[in-house]
């Protein structure tokens, strides 16, 4: 699920860190060419003079198609983590799976980036708000890791999806933003899309439960939805405070920190059923980790308009992995709900893009 943060490629903004503010775009050029040293550099220099500079257009359009490939990325990761986590709570209490997961999410982050930060990585400049965001994210994580428990992968995604329409309607009141009467109405029809999915006339959404069970998984994906909405309006606060290595980082301790003291009384620690389960858990710190730094990093290179399209290939790899390894499949209900849920989400990205161009008009005549 994509960051909410906004980035316009190519403007001047504050940097990550909350320095000021630099140009929005590395050089595209490289040296070295395929045989490397100073040979490579050389034909490179002789090449480079052959050819016209790479000019602003040509950095954006690099910088965008970067952007995609990391929110395909993690796109592809994240139904990864989800289907390992479904496949682990067959076997072990959902705590002590939070827990791991998080607890091998803060060892591959910090050896990824402790080398470049040092004990930077783990101070960040609002902590509070930091510490805010990270609490939120493990909500966001136990509700959906316990409606994936009850659900089928792509109808607990398909519910996690309308977090789009519940930031577009929580940016009234906690961002002061002006919400027309389209974007509205968008998120009321996607909302529709949502009770689809539920089925409340046929007792619930598929489920491997009916009844109050399968009502309480759909309620705790939308409450995943709700935190991680929160989640993304708090990310818009800190993007120009703190690097998304930080954020990532903290995230990954702050929820190591609870987990761990909640487990010390309430997990139920539980040795591994098959040796081959290690991998399993050490795939979801992996997963989790650089799918959320994936999708942090995406939204430097390229605007979330551009990106939000691609964010929800999510739901096929969620149905794929579904179908083979669980052996659940879609009902038409569903797939109904999917598609209203995703065109009211896509509505809303491309009538925001729309606004963000006509006020960009708007203050270049005003100039």
């Amino acid at each position: 699920m994509p960051e909410a943060e906004r980035h316009h490629a190519f403007t001047f903004r504050p940097a990550a860190g909350g320095g000021n503010g630099v140009p929005y775009g590395p050089a595209v050029m490289k040296t070295g060419g395929f045989h490397g040293g100073a040979a490579g550099a050389a034909e490179a220099d002789l090449q480079a003079s052959d050819m016209p500079a790479a000019g602003p257009t040509d950095r954006r359009q690099d910088r965008v198609v970067l952007g995609i490939a990391l929110v395909v990325l993690a796109a592809m990761t994240f139904p990864l983590l989800n289907a390992s986590v479904k496949f682990l709570t067959a076997f072990y209490p959902l705590l002590m799976i939070i827990c791991i997961r998080y607890f091998t999410h803060m060892v591959y982050t910090s050896i990824a980036f402790f080398p470049r930060y040092g004990w930077r990585l783990f101070w960040p400049s609002r902590p509070v708000l930091q510490l805010a965001r990270s609490l939120l994210l493990l909500g966001a994580t136990a509700c959906f890791f316990n409606a994936v428990t009850t659900l089928p992968l792509t109808t607990a995604s398909t519910i996690a999806f309308t977090g789009p329409l519940l930031i577009t309607a929580l940016s009234v009141p906690l961002l002061g933003e002006k919400v027309g009467i389209q974007r509205w109405s968008a998120v009321a029809v996607g909302f529709l899309g949502a009770v689809i999915v539920v089925q409340p006339w046929a007792g619930g959404p598929q489920g491997d439960a009916g009844g109050p069970a399968s009502y309480l998984a759909a309620l705790s994906a939308f409450g995943s939805a709700l935190c991680y909405a929160f989640y993304q309006i708090a990310g818009r606060k800190l993007a120009a405070h703190d690097p998304p290595e930080t954020s990532i980082c903290v995230t990954a301790v702050v929820a190591v920190i609870v987990t761990g003291i909640v487990g010390i009384f309430q997990i139920d620690w539980v040795p591994m059923v098959e040796w081959w389960h290690v991998l399993v858990f050490a795939a979801t710190g992996l997963f989790g980790g650089f799918g959320h730094y994936f999708v942090t990093r995406a939204l430097v290179y390229a605007p979330a308009s551009v990106l939000s399209p691609f964010d929800y290939a999510q739901l096929l790899g969620a149905t794929l992995l579904g179908y083979f390894i669980f052996g659940n499949f879609p009902d038409i209900y569903t797939w109904i709900g999917a598609a209203i849920i995703v065109a009211s989400g896509m509505f809303i990205t491309w009538r925001e893009y729309r606004l963000s161009i006509a006020r960009r008009q708007a203050a270049a005549l005003a100039l």
